[in-house]
């Protein structure tokens, strides 16, 4: 998707026949189960269901594009690294020109590989940019907790908490440190379950840099450079590529870096 495009449900002109698009969409999203790379653009499309207009379309096509040019891409589960749970979370205030609703996106790893991930519009209009920011932490939580039960049931241990990294500072602080002011009112119950993870042990938090920052994938679009670094970092490949055979072959090394570089 081009960066910065806002689709609206007022423009264009309306579908004759939305059963195609309505058609495209439902394929596309069952495609996002291992195609994390198109789960932003494919929410976006989603929410035009009720009113798809022709430029809504051109939109669906301009990702059917960019599936036909890597078809073999997909994610590469590694056999040889730990079992430590490592999230990213992010999201963009008022992103949707129609609601002013934001976007939420995590991204969770377990060792290098990438096993969950959402991108999803927030069911409530934030007042601030603190409170969009720490509703997308408390969103991630949970399903850091739910995972970390799931491990549990498989006998795995997972004596650490998750590093959930985030690159805005302020949300960050608040989680250390709750205290309800103007800012953080209306997200009280936010804070006190985040506060209450971190207290258990289930969960951390440290800082990442806006470009490090790999939720990004699944909040806004990314320019074609940024995009494909991000992909690199979650392990998603293309299988038919000549040069996969190298990718694979360094996954661990690169899953080492990202760790520590973010």
């Amino acid at each position: 998707m081009d960066q910065n495009l806002k689709l609206s449900k007022e423009e264009d002109t309306p579908l004759s026949d939305s059963t195609y698009y309505w058609q495209l969409v439902g394929k596309l999203l069952y495609l996002t189960i291992t195609r994390p790379d198109i789960s932003y653009s494919v929410q976006i499309l989603s929410q035009f269901m009720d009113h798809p207009t022709d430029f809504h379309l051109s939109a669906a096509f301009k990702i059917l594009k960019y599936i036909k040019g890597a078809p073999g891409q997909g994610l590469f589960f590694s056999s040889k690294h730990n079992l430590d749970i490592t999230p990213y979370c992010d999201s963009d205030w008022a992103s949707c020109p129609d609601t002013r609703r934001s976007v939420s996106g995590f991204c969770i790893f377990l060792g290098s590989s990438l096993i969950s991930w959402k991108s999803k519009k927030q069911s409530v209009v934030s007042r601030s940019s603190a409170e969009v920011e720490y509703r997308a932490m408390a969103i991630t939580s949970l399903e850091i907790t739910w995972l970390s039960f799931l491990l549990t049931d498989l006998r795995i241990n997972h004596p650490h908490p998750a590093v959930l990294y985030y690159d805005n500072k302020a949300a960050l602080h608040i989680a250390s440190n709750p205290i309800f002011h103007e800012r953080t009112k209306h997200i009280e119950l936010d804070c006190h379950l985040i506060h209450d993870k971190i207290q258990a042990g289930v969960l951390s938090t440290a800082y990442v840099s806006t470009k490090c920052q790999l939720a990004d994938v699944f909040t806004k679009a990314l320019p074609a450079y940024l995009l494909s670094s991000h992909m690199s970092k979650m392990g998603i490949v293309n299988y038919y590529a000549p040069s996969c055979g190298g990718m694979l072959k360094n996954k661990d090394e690169d899953a080492k870096l990202l760790k520590e570089n973010g």
